[in-house]
């Protein structure tokens, strides 16, 4: 919301700077968003006449004038090149040190072509005010000389910019700011009355009703008016706030938007058809607006139709078809009450912006829905002529009558301000709140009609599951309630909101609540871990190609779309892998992926037919990074290995819990991959190469390897109250074993049976070497592990370690046919 200062004196007499006025509005809830002051864009600049002007000596198109600019330049030399500089011409000055806004220079007194310029002689597109010309600015000849031009053309007359917040409608108006500045002892308000016209005609037209968004609309005729340009002080105070002026009917309705509040429309009666207008609900139809745009309108949309059709969508913006123009003899003036939701609701949808729908989507005053009228009567007989017809209407005034109870104790309370209970109706009473009864320890007082937002009831709407008894007990005192806190925030404001003393809201707990929840933080979890072994994320699609969906095994019909918004983006995917495929196919085709960054990873859902669910996903291919000592090479499954198990271990699965099986998904190599389980059923992830015919159909080349976390089937960790770990005095022993192992003994099933040989005293048990050659029988191979011992009461003796070594042994050899190598 924009006002001037000028404006703002129409309905305030203060004697405040504006930085006092602003510094007020802060206080009061107003926030002030910015200041526009024009003069300040034409500082120096000052009436001038020209004295005398003759042709330059050595030059054919400049001229030199002696210019009068008032003190200290009475009778000063400039070279001027307009064509026309003349002798009596009163014109625009600049001093030397005067910048030109227009120009980006700053004038400086010298000489051109040998004769002395004290000056310059501007026009208004060097001031930053005008078009281009051909010559300077004329003023008129009435214009004093030596005065600053920002004061001679009025624009000594600050904007201010303010913030609203959407419950305060009523400061939408110059006048409703002038009341509350008034009410936080900046001023005086005006008195503000409006006398009512007197219909000298019956009128042709009447309005009818039929829609609940429209309780009460007037309007009347005024005919024999004569349209044109609106006179100089309404144009600058529209120009001042941002408005086009365009022509004196429809400034009128414009000014009265701004000045009071009272979004108005005028119509031109030779455009109409019939005698009636009626507000009812739009039919499906296309609607031209006077904006240019045609708007399809549907039955949820309220407006104001003739015999001929839709004339107006109603609250928002007019029609082109019924429009006031310079021909317009006759017009039809409209003031209404409209549904403030419908309203917002309309705009909405149709993305319509303007000054009416801002307003009415507030909440209007309903006492200015006559009176609005009567002032707009009476600008457009003076402004335009005419004569004006008597009033129709249709509806009734809602009953906007309504009270407000304030406790005083509650200032204090609620408010956190010690104030004397006069003090605080004092406040209330400069605002328009009225006192109806007041004894020691409340006051009930009248709430204004433009204070549409205090005491206006529950706004929210119950759930309709809620039981209605607790419903009944929720909603009791309710209205009191909102209706004494919006007392309290009135007394608040004119006290000065930055008086108000902060007070930080009670908590709930000492621990506040985790920002993460435990899946959001295991995801970052997860993506710190890839990250950290050299993965790069991507974001991929849930839509893959359906020919690259069939590559990584069967895809229902009910996953592929029936419209999809790109042909290569028509079935859902089953595995991000496919993403991530086509991504490193992308980057090695253009030379990516030889220095280590042909690696991929992704956290994103997959589909299947039992529904959506979430993986970790990642891909290897290319060449790794060269090292000092290394050379580049491809991927092997060992890497996808580890990062599989890097990733699991990451989520606080335990390893001894883990298991290897050969049933990989199809897509992987069938042996050169594996499926990780915890226990014998629950699968958690796959790792392994990329079938060779599907690397081949992607366009990949060389070794890919790929590994998914499924993350919907790794628990969450419960929340277990933590102890202090128990940690042993004694240092661990560590004991190598070599087991010599048929063909079909998996390193896992060696593992877990060496790990359940003794479960107090082995800590952990690792593989360190796979061992196949000519001194071992054929088909067989040596498998080393490391054994890791904790005592935890007294250090092991040599008998205690035999026993171990021979209890692992057997351990071995019954599980899985292994014997030691001697």
């Amino acid at each position: 919301m924009k006002f001037s200062l000028s404006w703002l004196r129409e309905h305030l007499d203060f004697t405040a700077s504006v930085e006092d006025i602003c510094a007020r509005l802060n206080g009061i809830g107003l926030e002030v968003e910015g200041v526009d002051d024009p003069s300040e864009r034409v500082v120096g600049f000052r009436t001038a006449k020209i004295l005398e002007a003759h042709r330059h000596p050595d030059a054919d198109r400049l001229q030199v004038c002696r210019v009068a600019g008032g003190a200290g330049y009475e009778n000063v030399q400039v070279v001027c090149g307009a064509p026309n500089a003349r002798a009596g011409l009163h014109v625009i000055f600049a001093p030397p040190g005067t910048y030109v806004p227009g120009s980006g220079i700053t004038i400086k007194a010298g000489q051109i072509r040998g004769q002395d310029s004290g000056g310059m002689l501007c026009s208004l597109r060097e001031l930053g005010l005008g078009e281009e010309s051909d010559g300077i600015a004329e003023l008129p000849d009435t214009a004093p000389i030596g005065i600053p031009y920002a004061q001679f053309a009025k624009l000594d007359d600050p904007v201010v910019e303010i913030s609203i917040t959407p419950n305060r409608g009523d400061a939408l108006s110059i006048r409703g700011i002038a009341r509350d500045l008034a009410a936080a002892g900046m001023g005086h308000l005006k008195p503000w009355l409006t006398e009512a016209v007197e219909g000298n005609f019956p009128s042709p037209l009447v309005w009818k009703t039929e829609h609940p968004g429209c309780p009460y609309i007037v309007g009347r005729v005024i005919r024999g008016v004569k349209n044109g340009p609106s006179p100089d002080w309404l144009r600058r105070r529209l120009e001042s706030v941002g408005v086009k002026p365009i022509s004196a009917l429809v400034d009128v309705t414009n000014y009265l938007t701004y000045d009071l509040g009272r979004p108005l429309h005028v119509f031109d009666v030779k455009k109409l058809h019939g005698s009636t207008l009626t507000v009812t609900q739009a039919a499906r139809e296309t609607f031209r607006a006077l904006d240019g745009k045609d708007y399809v309108l549907g039955t949820d949309d309220m407006v104001i139709v003739d015999d001929a059709g839709v004339q107006s969508l109603a609250g928002l913006i007019g029609g082109e078809a019924s429009g006031v123009d310079d021909d317009t003899t006759d017009v039809f003036v409209e003031s209404a009450l409209f549904d403030a939701v419908r309203i917002a609701l309309t705009g909405r949808r149709l993305a319509i912006h303007t000054d009416a729908r801002q307003r009415f989507e507030r909440g209007i005053d309903p006492a200015l829905v006559l009176n609005g009228l009567e002032a707009a009567t009476s600008m457009i007989l003076d402004l335009c002529g005419g004569e004006a017809g008597e009033i129709t209407e249709a509806g009734n005034l809602p009953d906007w009558k309504r009270t407000a109870t304030l406790r005083f104790e509650r200032l204090e309370t609620l408010g956190g301000v010690s104030m004397t209970p006069d003090d605080a109706v004092l406040s209330l009473e400069h605002l328009g709140f009225a006192v109806i009864e007041r004894d020691e320890d409340r006051a009930v007082f009248a709430v204004p009609s433009w204070r549409n937002d205090v005491a206006r009831g529950n706004a929210l709407a119950q759930a309709t599951s809620l039981d209605e008894g607790r419903a009944a007990a929720a909603s009791r005192h309710v209205d009191q309630i909102e209706a004494e806190c919006d007392l309290i925030e009135e007394v608040l404001r004119l006290y000065g909101l930055d008086s108000v003393p902060p007070v930080s809201l009670p908590l709930s707990t000492m621990i506040s609540a985790p920002a993460l929840s435990p899946l959001q933080s295991r995801n970052g979890l997860l993506r710190r871990i890839c990250a950290a072994r050299g993965l790069m994320e991507t974001v991929g699609f849930s839509f893959v190609a359906h020919e690259d969906a069939l590559l990584f095994g069967d895809v229902p019909e009910s996953q592929r779309l029936l419209n999809p918004i790109a042909t290569d983006l028509d079935q859902l995917r089953p595995t991000p892998l496919i993403n991530l495929a086509r991504a490193l196919s992308r980057n090695l085709a253009r030379g990516l992926g030889v220095n280590g960054d042909g690696a991929l990873f992704e956290v994103g859902p997959s589909f299947d037919a039992t529904g959506q669910h979430l993986r970790l996903a990642g891909l290897r291919g290319g060449l790794t990074a060269r090292e000092p000592g290394q050379p580049s090479r491809e991927p092997t499954l060992w890497d996808a290995k580890a990062d599989l198990m890097a990733a699991i271990l990451a989520l606080g699965v335990p390893e001894a819990s883990l298991s290897v099986t050969a049933d990989a998904p199809g897509f992987y190599h069938p042996g050169r991959s594996g499926l990780v389980r915890q226990g014998p059923k629950v699968a958690l992830g796959s790792f392994g190469e990329l079938h060779p015919g599907i690397v081949k159909a992607l366009g990949l080349n060389g070794t890919v390897v790929a590994f998914e976390v499924y993350l919907d089937a790794v628990p969450l960790p419960k929340n277990k109250r933590r102890t202090a770990p128990a940690l042993s005095s004694l240092q661990p022993v560590r004991r190598d074993f070599a087991f010599l192992a048929g063909p079909d003994v998996q390193v896992q099933a060696v593992l877990k049976a060496a790990r359940m040989a003794d479960r107090n005293l082995i800590q952990d048990v690792r593989l360190f070497d796979v061992f196949e050659g000519a001194s071992l029988p054929e088909g067989h191979r040596s498998i080393g592990i490391e054994v890791v011992l904790q005592p935890q009461d007294e250090s092991l003796t040599d008998a205690r370690l035999d026993a171990v070594s021979k209890a692992v042994e057997a351990a071995v050899l019954k599980a899985t046919g292994a014997t030691l190598r001697r």
